[in-house]
């Protein structure tokens, strides 16, 4: 049985099991991805067992080392060992039921098609024989093997039953069509449109973990799309939601800003595997249905959206349970200086304006740039061409200004302490006045990024603000 050429653990189950007459099966998606000639990202393996799932993962622990450490989920009757690189989780064959409100099933014994009937999807319902008995023998009650071969998402009972008992399922189709390229069939998919409104009784994080993995994916707005048509979008993400529409008023329209921002999503996710990258891209123009504006005899503005995105992006981080660290920092960040490389495209690139982007963005100048270059999404193919030939000038004048300047890493040539020495001055606010001075003289360009020149213009500020030095 080559189901698991790199390990040995199936051989190891599968000898336990036979030694204690217990049927034993790897289902769910390590067996979708074999079928599939897969490789399981996860490397998560799940074992159902006909009888005590904790018991048998004790033995088969016992089987490899005396040194593996089972960690047992007594009120799910599960348990779970690490195995070289695999997580691997024993659980004895049951079957469920849900109450309206809640996600947290009750759990009584059941055959194996029990636990089939419990999964989400046909694709994830395969199971496979370990026992010497019948080795190999995959058990398909539902179709999945068929389903896979034809691109199908669909749930093994009615959609409703499936997407009702547990919610997430809803994200988890939107998921696995996003990943695995397949198509939610019709009525599966006409269900969670009906059932979407339950999916508010999930937890953020478990809604976040589903919604990372779509922005993960190879083409991100086939899942956004899906989330969009199927009414989970809205509730999810309303901010997102709200960038939908084109409004005309005296012949004048404006783009649809939803379309805009799935493509520079897509844009990105081209270039770069960066999640938080891509989070930046999908909430770069986040504020703009907030800053649209008329003004006659010019069009449709939106003055400010960079500034009012930095104050939304946390808002959204909070509310998803997204990390609130430097993660959420960074996708901040972009979103604030998005329009700044496009401003120097459109204007004459001077050293002062190139300082003060490479000061601002610091060592994310680089995914920066990447960014505004994907938010280039005008179909007008010359239009694209002239801005990224632009780009491409002044991606070359930071490099010149970063060689010659080091601004990108910048600290102040003069510290604080320098100044307090040199003036014979306490420790307060005229301290930062005149180390802010001297920064913006740098990136100004009035003196050049070193000490000596710092520090004669130290005390030339000094001067001015009638210090006197030592």
């Amino acid at each position: 049985m080559n189901i698991f050429p790199d390990d040995r653990i199936f051989e190891i189950v599968a000898r336990v099991a036979d030694r204690e007459q217990v049927d034993v099966y790897v289902i769910g998606g390590y067996v979708r991805d074999h079928i599939m000639g897969r490789v399981h990202p996860d490397k998560d393996v799940d074992i159902v067992v006909l009888g005590d799932g904790p018991a048998m993962a004790r033995a088969v622990a016992r089987e490899i080392s005396p040194d593996i450490k089972v960690t047992v989920f007594k009120t799910f009757g599960t348990a779970m060992f690490r195995y070289r690189d695999y997580d691997v989780e024993f659980v004895g064959a049951r079957k469920e039921s849900y109450s309206e409100n809640s996600r947290k099933p009750s759990v009584a014994p059941g055959t194996l098609e029990d636990d089939q009937k419990r999964r989400d999807f046909t694709i994830n319902a395969l199971a496979i024989s370990l026992n010497a008995a019948n080795p190999g023998e995959v058990l398909d009650p539902f179709g999945g093997i068929e389903d896979i071969s034809n691109g199908i998402i669909r749930t093994p009972l009615e959609p409703d039953t499936t997407f009702s008992d547990d919610p997430l399922r809803m994200m988890r189709a939107v998921r696995f069509a996003a990943q695995l390229g397949f198509r939610i069939a019709d009525d599966t998919l006409v269900s969670i449109s009906r059932n979407a409104e339950r999916i508010k009784i999930v937890s953020a994080e478990r809604i976040t973990t589903e919604l990372n993995k779509i922005m993960a994916t190879a083409v991100p707005s086939v899942g956004l799309l899906l989330l969009d048509e199927t009414g989970l979008m809205k509730i999810i993400l309303p901010e997102v939601d709200k960038l939908k529409g084109v409004e005309d008023k005296e012949g004048k329209g404006h783009k649809d800003n939803f379309h805009h921002t799935l493509k520079v999503l897509d844009n990105t996710a081209e270039k770069s595997d960066d999640l938080w990258l891509r989070w930046a891209a999908l909430l770069h123009d986040i504020a703009k249905p907030l800053t649209k504006r008329f003004v006659p005899g010019t069009g449709w503005t939106f003055h400010g959206h960079e500034f009012l995105g930095t104050k939304i992006v946390p808002e959204i981080f909070t509310r998803l349970k997204l990390p609130l660290n430097d993660r959420m920092k960074y996708v901040k960040k972009l979103v604030g200086l998005h329009l700044r490389p496009i401003s120097l495209v459109q204007e004459e690139v001077t050293d002062s304006a190139v300082r003060r982007l490479l000061f601002e963005a610091g060592d994310d100048i680089d995914d920066l740039m990447l960014l505004c270059e994907a938010d280039i999404t005008s179909g007008n193919r010359m239009k694209v061409q002239k801005h990224r030939d632009n780009f491409a000038l002044v991606r070359q004048k930071l490099k010149e200004i970063e060689e010659k300047d080091a601004v990108r890493t910048f600290q102040p040539p003069v510290h604080g302490d320098e100044i307090i020495a040199a003036f014979d001055i306490p420790p307060g606010p005229v301290v930062g006045v005149i180390k802010s001075a001297i920064k913006e003289a740098i990136l100004d360009g009035v003196i050049p990024n070193e000490h000596e020149s710092a520090r004669e213009f130290m005390i030339k500020k000094g001067l001015e603000l009638g210090l006197k030095p030592k």
